[in-house]
Order: structure tokens, then C-alpha cells, then sequence
């Protein structure tokens, strides 16, 4: 695990995230919550402490233990799966900002629950990702998480805990004496990517590698964001597509972890923006069970890039937050199925409506579920001027 000093690190960094990821500043009195698994408690503790000698009001939740979700899968009735306690809505309503310490004891322990019931209670959480969206949009609100080496995740990774510890360290610039420092040159970095991937009017981009041939439509009123403070580690840069304009084949080579379910080798063949096919090695019934979460669950919500150059994760880490944030040889591109970030939507944040949404194409749907290709691969964007320029090439943005 990490020791004391990289904690403190590890603190820092997040604080930085949440800042960095809010468009105002915090304020005295306004209300964080800390969620955290037990095995991410002293990381807790350092944060808890921060927050209130910021003037700031920590709210501490602690996670479920996998014996306890695991139970609660299988035992809770149709009332019990769509339960919320009397005033979390309330809470929601007033939350300035919340951070997520992620320790998984376990990663599998949901591997035999019906996937429906899991979908279900996701389907009813919507609503609160609702409300920090739109707090969020509003600039009250902001977010970050981030993930601690456990025994579990370094066993599905094939490594030692000591081994997947150090690439925590390395990704995160832990073993900096300043890595906040080190945040803030990543942060310079990819707004100078985003200001000139944002310069040019896309019709579409064209993905290509050995097993992908996939046509994404950026839409109207989009911009490429990323790399904010949001998730701690963040390399990528990412928009949200017009869904009704993917068209081809979009392969993922890493493996993912979902519900307790592994998947790898997905293969997904799009026609008029919905996946029409499914193939997987591994997990195939499940992926399809997924995509039927609801209407927006076969259409994709982003579609995102690394550079290798920002990103020192070179391992399958068996997390979504590290493997969506490959650099490696190649980078990665990786889609989500599923919803749309509101934030990328290029206007006022006020003027989204759901209508407006609707119109433009962003999806919507309580799944989000984010396929990494690795692949060495070319992006090449075909300009509304009829110009085509290759945007990334090798794993990285050529710029």
C-alpha cells in the first residue's frame, strides 16, 4: 500500500482535481462529500482533516463491503433495489463537491448477480447524477476520484501488490515531491490540444487500426474537453458525438471489469448510430444484457483519445479509471456506451435543456461504460471544407 508521504500526495493531487475541476472557487460552508471503501480509510482521514481546515463541510460515506453488495443483489425485493434514504435528494441538492476514493476488496463478487437487477438500480440513481450535472453545469459543483492499490486489483492484474502500487505511484506522480506541480504542466499540455483539435469544424473522424473502422460524427455545438481534475489519473481528451452519426466497427482489445463481469475481445458493429451486433471472446451475453439497460444503452456517449506522451500507464490495471487512461506503446482510443457528457456541449450550460439534448444528439441513459482499443491505430478528421488531417497517428495527437 502506499505509505504516509504519498498519501499526503495522493491528497493533495485530489484537491487539486476538485478545484481544477470546478468552475468557481469553493467557499467557506460549502459541502463536500467523501465517499470511500474501507480499505481507503487513511486516505480518508488526511482528506477529511484537509476539507475542514479549508472551512468546508465533509460528509463521509462510507461504501458498501462486497459481502453487504453482494447481499443486497440478491436479497432486496423490486421496492428495496429502487430505495433512496429520506434526504439524500436534499443532499445532492446542496452538494458542492464530492470525491470518490476507490479500494476494491473485491472485484467479482457480482459476477453471478442478474445483471437486470444491478441495471435497475443504476436506472434509479439517474436522477441524482441529474442534479450534479446540472450543479455542475451551473458551476456549483465539482468532482474527482481516484483509486488505491489493493490485493485484488494486483491479482486480476497479474502483479504483485508492490508491482501495481508503483505504477499508482508512477501514474499519478506520487513519487514527486511536488506532483500537484507536475498536474499543472499535463493541465497547460492538454489545453493546447484541445484549443486546436476545438480550431476545426469536424464533419467526422475516421478510427482505423487493425480490427476498428468506425465513423464517429462529432455533431453541432461540441468542443473536446478533458484532463480537468475529474479523475485522478486523467489523460485523455474526449467529446461526446452526435450518436445518430456512428456508423462501422469498433474493436476493444483490453479487457474490462463491469458489475463483477469480465469481457474481452468486443466487437461492436454500428448502423444508423446503434450497435446492431455484438461479439466478445469473453463476457458476450453479458455485454449484450448491458445494452439493454434502456433505450440509450446501444449508442454511444463518448469517444476519447490519449496521447502516450501524458499518460505513464503501460499495464492492464483492471479498472476502468487506469485501462480508460492507457498510454503504453500505441495510446488508446476508447468509446462509452451509453450517456453523454453534458460538458461538451460548446454554449451556454444553462441552454441545454433536454429537448436541446435531444436534438443535438448527445445520448442519454443510466449506463456509461467506457471500450479501450490499444491497437496501433490513425484518427483522421474529415474537415467541413472537404480537408482531411490526421489528428493522432502512433499514440499521439499530431500537432
Amino acid at each position: 500500500m502506499l505509505n504516509p508521504e504519498q498519501l499526503k500526495r495522493y491528497a493533495d493531487v485530489l484537491l487539486w482535481g476538485l478545484q481544477t475541476a470546478r468552475s468557481r472557487r469553493f467557499k467557506k460552508g460549502d459541502i463536500i462529500l467523501i465517499r470511500y471503501h474501507a480499505a481507503a480509510l487513511a486516505l480518508a482521514e488526511i482528506l477529511h482533516r484537509r476539507i475542514l481546515t479549508m472551512g468546508l463541510h465533509p460528509v463521509m460515506r462510507l461504501s458498501l463491503t462486497p459481502t453487504m453488495e453482494k447481499d443486497f443483489y440478491s436479497l432486496a425485493d423490486s421496492r428495496q433495489l429502487v430505495f433512496h434514504p429520506p434526504g439524500d435528494k436534499e443532499l445532492y441538492r446542496h452538494l458542492n463537491g464530492s470525491v470518490f476514493l476507490l479500494a476494491p476488496e473485491s472485484i467479482t463478487h457480482l459476477s453471478g448477480v442478474d445483471p437486470h437487477k444491478i441495471g435497475r438500480q443504476s436506472v434509479s440513481f439517474k436522477p441524482f447524477r441529474d442534479i450534479m450535472d446540472q450543479r455542475d453545469a451551473a458551476g456549483l459543483f465539482g468532482w474527482t476520484l481516484c483509486m488505491l492499490p489493493t490485493e485484488e486489483l494486483a491479482k486480476h492484474a497479474q502483479l504483485s501488490l508492490a508491482e501495481y502500487t508503483h505504477l499508482v505511484v508512477k501514474a499519478c506522480w506520487l513519487h514527486r515531491r511536488d506532483p500537484v506541480r507536475q498536474w499543472d504542466r499535463i493541465f497547460k499540455n492538454a489545453q493546447e490540444v484541445k484549443k486546436w483539435l476545438n480550431a476545426m469544424s469536424v464533419a467526422r473522424l475516421h478510427v482505423e487500426s487493425d480490427k476498428t473502422d468506425l465513423l464517429i460524427t462529432p455533431g453541432e455545438k461540441r468542443r473536446w474537453i478533458g484532463i480537468s481534475g475529474h479523475n485522478i489519473p486523467s489523460f485523455e481528451v474526449f467529446l461526446s458525438p452526435d450518436w445518430r452519426g456512428t456508423k462501422g466497427t469498433y474493436y476493444s482489445n483490453l479487457p474490462s471489469y463491469r458489475s463483477g463481469n469480465l469481457v474481452s475481445d468486443v466487437r461492436l458493429n454500428f448502423e444508423r448510430g446503434k450497435a446492431i451486433t455484438v461479439k466478445a471472446v469473453k463476457g458476450e451475453q453479458f455485454v449484450r444484457q448491458q445494452l439493454r439497460m434502456d433505450s440509450g444503452a446501444d449508442k454511444l456517449g463518448e469517444f476519447s483519445l490519449t496521447d502516450k506522451r501524458f499518460s505513464k500507464i503501460d499495464h492492464f490495471m483492471a479498472n476502468t479509471l487506469y485501462d480508460e487512461n492507457f498510454g503504453g506503446k500505441y495510446g488508446n482510443c476508447h468509446v462509452a456506451l451509453g450517456s453523454a457528457y453534458a460538458d461538451t456541449y460548446d454554449g451556454p450550460p444553462a441552454k441545454l435543456t433536454k429537448a436541446l439534448k435531444k436534438a443535438l444528439g448527445f445520448n442519454d441513459s443510466a449506463l456509461h461504460w467506457d471500450l479501450v482499443n490499444t491497437e496501433k491505430k490513425r484518427v483522421v478528421a474529415h474537415l467541413t471544407s472537404g480537408q482531411h488531417i490526421t489528428i493522432y497517428e502512433n499514440g499521439q495527437f499530431i500537432y
